[in-house]
């Protein structure tokens, strides 16, 4: 496949999942918690409204300043970061992982730029301890990460570059 062909491809899967991230957010946050409370789904999973400030899991979740323009600067960083390897690469699997995390990353810096926070709502637990709460975002970022490392481990190895060989044989 051609990178070309890999990068829309993996921009498409990102603009889907911002899409599908941003219209549940709306949901949560604009219909289903208005009153905020927790709604039980099933035993293990409820819908909560909660507002991380902070990174993965809750970390740093706190009302700073660094917080507030640090955290979306290092994201939009790290979605141009995501965006050149999107623009290199030829593999599939690996555009649409990036496109997974790209998705998630911008999904979550909307969030920050229009609320200065992050909407969390999903609530998995068992026999009384609760995974953090998460979003479609984080969904697209944990799995596109997975999804890069799985690659990484397990895919088919990295063609030599020829160019980098030529002239050297015969010598």
């Amino acid at each position: 496949m051609k990178p070309a062909s890999s990068f829309w491809q993996g921009l498409g899967l990102a603009a889907a999942v911002v899409a599908f991230d941003q219209v549940t957010k709306w949901w949560i946050v604009e219909r289903v918690m208005q009153p905020p409370r927790t709604i039980p789904v099933t035993s293990y999973f409820n819908l909560v409204m909660g507002w991380n400030r902070g990174v993965s899991f809750g970390l740093f979740n706190t009302d700073s300043a660094i917080n507030v323009w640090f955290l979306p600067l290092v994201a939009i960083v790290i979605i141009i970061g995501l965006a050149v390897w999107l623009s290199r690469t030829d593999r599939f699997l690996v555009a649409a992982a990036i496109g997974l995390v790209i998705g998630g990353a911008v999904g979550n810096l909307i969030d920050r730029l229009r609320f200065g926070a992050v909407a969390d709502f999903l609530d998995f637990h068992i026999a009384g301890y609760h995974w953090p709460a998460f979003n479609v975002a984080d969904s697209g970022i944990t799995v596109g990460a997975v999804i890069l490392v799985l690659e990484s481990l397990f895919g088919p190895a990295e063609k030599p570059n020829n160019e980098a060989g030529k002239g050297t044989k015969g010598k």
